[in-house]
């Protein structure tokens, strides 16, 4: 936790987060303090199937683009999937096999919908930008160079159709493309949704207008978060100061054993598979 000790005329500390941090306080108040704040944190649920499914595509084509030109090819990406799959948060062995194989052709079609030439100014690239109220960081799947400009590309693997009003309301993809433009010092507008199970890219050009309003946004939570973060310190309530919002996402969150409001909600680790909610 960032905070100011406060001493009169002295400005404040800026709040230092990332876009998940952020978005977190959004979706619950309780998870937040649960993760960032509680020490010791609670106990959390064991891995996603779903996220191992993410993690190892993520990680095949940071590791593609680091190969030799000559061997940036489909089958390679295929190989660098295999090498880092794990089993973990799966029914079985047969069940993993099964997405091994289905993540392994998700990442060979989009890499041979890629021109091994055109080099990213950034894979996985940590990016970071400061406001009035925020020094807000975070790393950006890749970042690409088109003409004058660069485009935030954020890679996902679940199976939500994705349309440009995801791109659009993003408060991530809007705090990366401020980012990577005060980083790399070149004007960044543009964030694509690159959705690999269907092949589709969703795609938003932001304003000046548009990027503050989300920067205004950003501000407007981190100042919540850290208010309640205070109080806490002060003695107040932790039940009233970030109280649970109970929803579809309680029986995903890794604190949901952990949490009377989520009691009975907790989702079977490989239940956020597409197909696969049915298995016994």
């Amino acid at each position: 936790m960032t905070l100011q000790l406060g001493l009169e005329g002295m400005p404040k500390r800026l709040f230092s987060c990332t876009p998940s941090r952020l978005t977190t306080w959004l979706d619950c108040p309780r998870r937040y303090r649960m993760t960032y704040l509680d020490r010791p944190a609670p106990a959390r649920g064991g891995p996603w199937g779903h996220n191992t499914v993410g993690a190892t595509v993520h990680l095949a084509l940071a590791r593609w683009w680091s190969e030799p030109l000559d061997r940036r090819t489909p089958s390679v990406a295929r190989a660098l999937l295999d090498r880092a799959w794990t089993t973990d948060g799966f029914l079985d062995d047969a069940q993993a096999e099964r997405w091994r194989v289905r993540a392994g052709d998700m990442v060979e079609r989009y890499v041979a919908t890629l021109d091994p030439y055109d080099e990213p100014v950034g894979v996985e690239r940590t990016v970071s930008t400061r406001s009035a109220a925020l020094a807000v960081s975070g790393r950006v799947d890749r970042i690409d160079q088109r003409g004058d400009e660069l485009v935030v590309v954020d890679y996902k693997t679940g199976r939500s159709v994705l349309t440009a009003d995801d791109a659009r309301g993003s408060l991530a993809l809007a705090l990366y493309a401020l980012a990577a433009a005060r980083t790399l010092r070149r004007a960044c507008t543009r964030v694509e949704l690159h959705h690999l199970p269907t092949g589709s890219v969703v795609a938003f050009d932001h304003t000046e207008q548009s990027l503050a309003r989300h920067l205004s946004r950003a501000e407007a939570i981190g100042e919540e978060a850290v208010a309640a973060a205070e109080a806490l310190l002060d003695g107040g309530d932790p039940e009233l100061l970030f109280p649970a919002r109970p929803s579809s996402r309680c029986g995903w969150c890794d604190f949901a054993r952990s949490c009377p409001s989520a009691a009975g909600a907790a989702r079977r680790p490989w239940e956020g598979l597409a197909e696969e909610r049915e298995e016994p």
